[in-house]
């Protein structure tokens, strides 16, 4: 056999024994949830804004980014709801590079699965006690929910995980909103089928156990773009596809449909300066239709300190070591921009 046991991870009840959410902390989440699922349901017209680093690299740098967001949400709150990206998974197309930090928590450090763990954990807990901003992260791997199930507000199926059986059937045991991003070929079917899966009730395996799930009915649908057989990126946030994904929900008998727009990745080349530019349009598609104001329930925006990316050993502070981001100064002014006109 050549896979090698190296030694058992922490389980999930003793990481969250050893650093948990306090009390009142968990009170302020119920009331977060509470408000965001508002937003699925149609019951709350305010707009989501899922913003953040592409990877959650460093602790300081990614507390630092989210009290300046808490400070900009104060402004906001009566129509917009910020989630802060804390995404500690990183998928690789091809494998190789940094893993995010449950694996690395040190990027330039060999991986360490147990620190990684408790490192997420940690800054997970400092961030929501520093600002009371409950995070988005990307479910990358199913049996690690458990060990975040506390302190996330919203989870998000990435466009290569999105057929996976495993995937579906623990997002329909969560109690949290879950995008389904539409998978890298575009196709509008899969992401739907997810949803289907998603919001049914199942009896499966999970982490040693049969376990039973009463459905997902805030799963929904995350407009990514796409990238055809020739690696050329194909944009899915326009009115037609807007149009488009509408008629196909109302085909189908899903529980409060929704989408998140997100502005990066196909959808803009990774070009991420135009993501500005791309929620702008979106907004203008849910000014002129109210069937698409009530279809684009937010925007998901890759924003870190310092604008671009950089390679993992140039140690510039705020900047994003994986995708290009945003700047703060342009994710400031777009947030205030979303505020007007959504």
């Amino acid at each position: 056999m050549s896979l090698h046991f190296i030694k058992e991870a922490i389980s999930p009840k003793e990481l969250l024994r050893e650093y948990p959410l306090p009390k009142e902390h968990a009170l302020l989440k119920i009331e977060r949830d509470k408000e965001i699922k508002k937003v699925f349901t149609g019951e709350s017209d305010k707009f989501l804004v899922i913003i953040g680093p592409c990877s959650a690299d460093n602790e300081d740098a990614v507390c630092d980014y989210i009290c300046r967001l808490a400070k900009v949400q104060e402004k906001v709150k009566d129509k917009l709801i910020l989630i802060p990206r804390i995404y500690t998974n990183k998928p690789r197309t091809t494998g190789e590079g940094y893993k995010g930090m449950v694996h690395q928590p040190d990027p330039e450090k060999k991986p360490d699965l147990f620190e990684g763990l408790i490192a997420i954990r940690k800054m997970h807990l400092r961030a929501i006690a520093e600002t009371h901003l409950f995070a988005a992260d990307e479910m990358l791997y199913p049996d690690n929910w458990s060990y975040l199930e506390d302190i996330l507000s919203y989870v998000a199926i990435g466009a290569r995980s999105v057929e996976n059986q495993q995937h579906r059937l623990t997002v329909s045991g969560l109690d949290i909103p879950c995008g389904m991003k539409n998978p890298t070929s575009g196709d509008f079917s899969v992401m739907l089928n997810s949803c289907i899966a998603a919001q049914g009730r199942h009896t499966f395996l999970y982490r040693g156990w049969e376990v039973k799930s009463d459905g997902n009915p805030l799963t929904h649908t995350i407009l990514r773009g796409a990238v055809n057989k020739r690696g050329i990126c194909t944009p899915n946030y326009h009115y037609e596809d807007l149009q488009l994904l509408l008629s196909r929900y109302n085909d189908l008998d899903l529980q409060n449909p929704a989408t998140i727009i997100d502005a990066n990745h196909a959808n803009s080349s990774k070009c991420y300066y135009e993501q500005p530019r791309i929620v702008s349009e979106v907004l203008h598609s849910r000014r002129v239709s109210k069937d698409i104001h009530r279809l684009v329930k937010g925007v998901m925006i890759e924003s870190y300190i310092e604008p671009g990316n950089q390679g993992i050993h140039d140690h510039i502070y705020g900047k994003s070591i994986t995708d290009a981001c945003l700047g703060w100064d342009e994710s400031e002014q777009l947030i205030y921009s979303i505020a007007e006109n959504a």
